[in-house]
């Protein structure tokens, strides 16, 4: 059952997230309550899969370097490829397509060594090769949502 608090942290802080030395304690007094709140809340919704994490979402190649990479994976161990790929801090989040590479994800590097050490480590993990595409044009899409909780 999703609170008052789980909601507004849901849905007021996707964007603009408080760049601070503590920006749960700036979350909490903009709502009225503590930091320990507002980090339990967020858990919460972490462990029922309201959320996946948070963390920023970069324009690929604005810091650091970027690839689009595709994956083919028998449909039997998606979900459990995707969720190991997920586990990593170079990938914000990952997609199936309805394509012999049907698995897709964007790959974020502090520098080509950083990318290439990732890619090899994800093709060792999951014993799936990967090729890496070539970011012709950058689209950026905002990943926000207006999530209407009154029923949740």
């Amino acid at each position: 059952m999703l609170t008052d608090l789980h909601k507004h942290l849901l849905n007021d802080f996707q964007r603009d997230f408080p760049l601070s030395v503590r920006p749960y304690q700036e979350i909490a007094d903009t709502l009225g309550v503590t930091e320990d709140e507002v980090l339990a809340a967020l858990t919460d919704t972490a462990v029922q899969q309201y959320i996946s994490r948070i963390g920023p979402v970069i324009r690929p190649n604005h810091i650091g370097v970027s690839t689009l990479v595709a994956m083919a994976v028998p449909e039997e161990h998606l979900q459990t490829v995707a969720d190991k790929i997920s586990a990593y801090p170079e990938i914000n989040h990952n997609y199936e397509r309805e394509h012999r590479l049907n698995l897709w994800f964007v790959a974020i590097a502090s520098d080509v060594e950083h990318l290439n050490h990732f890619i090899n480590e994800v093709e060792r993990e999951t014993g799936y090769k990967t090729l890496q595409l070539p970011l012709l044009n950058d689209f950026f899409i905002d990943l926000g949502f207006k999530l209407d909780l009154n029923h949740a």
